[in-house]
């Protein structure tokens, strides 16, 4: 749990029903809202999924605009309760941004008697001594992560509750954050009518949802390539031991191309999810899209080859930057499970190609789909939705431990009779005839011709498709 977890007692709407939860994405480019329950394997049933543009409200994985992001926040998890029918009060949020840090820090109990049994309690002293550890202005404790402990001189100890001895030590990776950035999150989420159940870093919330337990016991980096922010977490047998953030993400892909074929941003994100390659091919330089020129000018024939070219050199980036943290985490020859790429950045074509090239690693796309059971599985087991699926996950971790308005199914209303009876009667009059010949069909006519060139110039772009 965060040191931002919720634990008020005295909220007038508390109950420890806790089956429901809900897990709030607040990224970049897009909000999105997943409403998970517990099945019986351990796996979530997904009843409901909403998503809406964050309308300029996060930059970079923070929220810049608390007003703005109130409002995606409230559209997103409108959709999210009218899929679910479920009333949403809490949810458990993430947080990101280049602001977020992580160090290791020992911490030391010295016990009076060496024969008595070492209790939970104890174990959880030491962790919340963590939490007052000094930092510089402006920083807060995210996360406090206990590793392994050592008992007097045996070391490598996992669970030392009901062992003995005098002197108890455990190894711990803490998170930190800027308090203004957490402060901005909880603000817009309140606003938006919403209780903070906690904070998680993103990255342990897409670690969560992609990966396995022989994974992270193995060793493996996980690099979830969202819309601001490259997220960056690594394990070694079974304990996170760096996490970083990186303030660039699939957006600025976005905007390389935008200003390289001097095209709208919409346009260039288009290219990028349908006709995109981090890698460039003889074979792309015949092959052409063409863009939509703003009114009055001539439409934009691209060659796919520049496009990837674009893209390549920006991933590029992104790609050395990921394996400097790797180096830094000083495990690099113990990642036995190799990367993991997730994220909606992961699903450009040849990624891992790149990636498997530029750091020798072995490289796996993740997703989230392993740890869904039923409901909206297809909706959201694209790795885009790792971070909400973790989210619901890590929820399920700590509900139990806080004091949380519940998330509970909307009771079904039963509709009068004489309601049925008037939709009856609606039934019959369309049966005889009294509705105009062609009106569905004709209803978007008005409209449509405002999309006729960009839904033409897709249609042409099909072929590409295939390659």
């Amino acid at each position: 749990m965060s040191k931002f977890r919720n634990t008020d007692t005295n909220h007038p709407h508390m109950t420890v029903k806790n089956d429901i939860i809900v897990g709030l994405d607040i990224g970049t480019t897009k909000v999105c809202a997943i409403v998970g329950q517990l099945a019986e394997n351990g796996k979530i049933n997904v009843l409901g999924m909403g998503k809406a543009p964050s309308l300029g409200g996060v930059s970079r994985g923070m929220v810049a605009n608390i007003s703005r992001a109130e409002a995606a926040i409230r559209a997103a998890v409108e959709e999210a309760q009218r899929q679910s029918q479920v009333d949403i009060k809490t949810v458990f949020v993430g947080i990101a941004g280049h602001h977020i840090k992580s160090m290791q820090h020992r911490g030391t109990l010295s016990r009076k008697n060496a024969f008595e049994e070492i209790t939970q309690d104890e174990l959880d002293k030491l962790e919340s001594d963590m939490e007052n550890l000094a930092l510089e202005p402006g920083l807060e404790i995210i996360h406090v992560l206990p590793q392994e402990y050592r008992i007097d001189e045996e070391e490598g100890v996992k669970d030392p509750v009901g062992r003995m001895g005098v002197r108890v030590e455990c190894n711990y990776h803490i998170v930190t954050g800027q308090t203004q950035a957490a402060r901005h999150i909880i603000m817009a989420v309140r606003r938006a009518g919403l209780e903070v159940a906690d904070l998680v870093v993103e990255p342990f919330a897409s670690s969560a949802a992609v990966l396995s337990e022989p994974e992270m016991e193995a060793g493996v980096a996980l690099v979830d390539i969202g819309g601001g922010t490259t997220d960056i977490c690594i394990f070694e047998d079974g304990f996170i031991r760096h996490t970083a953030i990186i303030p660039i993400g699939g957006d600025r892909v976005t905007k390389d191309i935008q200003e390289a074929f001097g095209i709208m941003k919409e346009q260039a994100e288009i290219v990028k999810v349908n006709y995109g390659s981090c890698y460039p091919t003889e074979s792309m330089k015949n092959q052409v899209v063409v863009v939509p020129g703003l009114p009055g000018r001539k439409p934009k024939e691209i060659s796919l080859f520049s496009i990837a070219q674009v893209i390549q050199a920006r991933m590029m980036d992104i790609i050395e930057k990921v394996d400097y943290e790797v180096e830094l985490s000083g495990i690099r020859n113990k990642l036995g499970g190799g990367m993991v790429l997730t994220g909606g950045g992961s699903a450009m074509q040849n990624i891992a190609q790149l990636f498997t090239f530029h750091t020798g690693m072995e490289i796996h796309i993740g997703m989230p789909s392993q740890k869904l059971a039923k409901g909206m599985v297809e909706e959201v087991r694209n790795p885009m939705y790792s971070t909400g699926i973790g989210l619901v996950l890590k929820g399920f971790e700590t509900s139990q431990k806080l004091n949380l308005p519940g998330n509970e199914l909307i009771p079904k209303k039963e509709e009068p009779k004489v309601a049925e009876t008037r939709r009856e009667k609606v039934k019959e009059k369309v049966a005889d005839g009294n509705k105009k010949p062609g009106f569905a069909s004709n209803i978007f006519t008005g409209n449509w011709g405002l999309f006729k060139g960009f839904n033409e110039w897709m249609k042409d772009g099909e072929d590409f498709n295939e390659d």
